[in-house]
């Protein structure tokens, strides 16, 4: 018998539409969905999960600070839940913040990075690199990808007049055939299981490397946003499956 797959609708928009922030923000995370009883769940450096304070209607209000910089999804009363996001607070007020998608980049599409001062929004003269290595270094102030691939993924910072950003991950999705998304119920069910106990796993990882250098935990924090993503679309793909059996 044919349903909706309403299960599929579950997002998490972030405003303004990027990873890092200045302290002192205003930033807001918004459940969208057919679905009640909204949300916006946190898990933080320090390896506490918690719930938004401020929630007004399906969405969650913001006034950054460092302890802000966390692992942010949506999740309903039903128990559905959203995609996660990671959201990183700059702690040094004079130093610049790399501007980059929160949401993972479609395979083939295009894609913009810029380095941004709280003071002074468009930059020139700004050093990019991914994964620490210097790829663009010139008077434009912008990294612009004109068709994202799957080895443009990875960790992205900027440098402008000798200040460096905090690195984000940008993720590259990529687009699965119909014959691969319909896969047997069996193996999306195996799948869940994985995923759930990966998720458990690198919780109790983070927990342990939380007083670590930040550049484990920073890489900690990509696995997770990854399993959360992956643990994500594989329960969207069985209940659809259920639905439609």
């Amino acid at each position: 018998m044919l349903f909706p797959d309403v299960h599929s609708a579950a997002s998490l928009t972030v405003s303004p539409d990027r990873v890092q922030h200045f302290t002192s923000d205003s930033v807001s995370l918004t459940c969208e969905g057919n679905f009640t009883e909204w949300r916006v769940r946190k898990f933080s450096e320090d390896g506490r999960l918690s719930d938004c304070r401020r929630m007004t209607g399906s969405t969650c209000n913001i006034n950054t600070s460092k302890s802000d910089t966390a692992v942010y999804w949506c999740e309903s009363g039903s128990g559905e839940f959203s995609s996660a996001v990671n959201i990183t607070v700059q702690n040094d007020g004079n130093g610049p913040i790399l501007v980059s998608p929160v949401h993972p980049v479609t395979e083939g599409a295009s894609v913009s990075l810029s380095c941004s001062l709280r003071t002074q929004k468009i930059l020139s003269n700004v050093f990019f690199y991914h994964n620490d290595k210097l790829i663009q270094n010139d008077t434009r102030g912008e990294l612009k990808i004109s068709a994202v691939s799957k080895s443009d993924e990875g960790f992205y910072k900027c440098q402008y007049s000798g200040r460096e950003s905090a690195q984000s991950w940008m993720s590259v999705k990529v687009t699965v055939s119909g014959a691969d998304s319909s896969s047997s119920p069996v193996w999306l069910i195996v799948g869940l299981v994985c995923g759930v106990s990966l998720i458990i796993i690198l919780l109790l990882l983070l927990y342990r490397c939380r007083t670590t250098n930040s550049e484990t935990f920073s890489f900690m924090y990509k696995l997770f946003i990854i399993q959360r993503q992956m643990y994500h679309e594989v329960h969207v793909k069985n209940k659809s499956l259920i639905l439609h059996f």
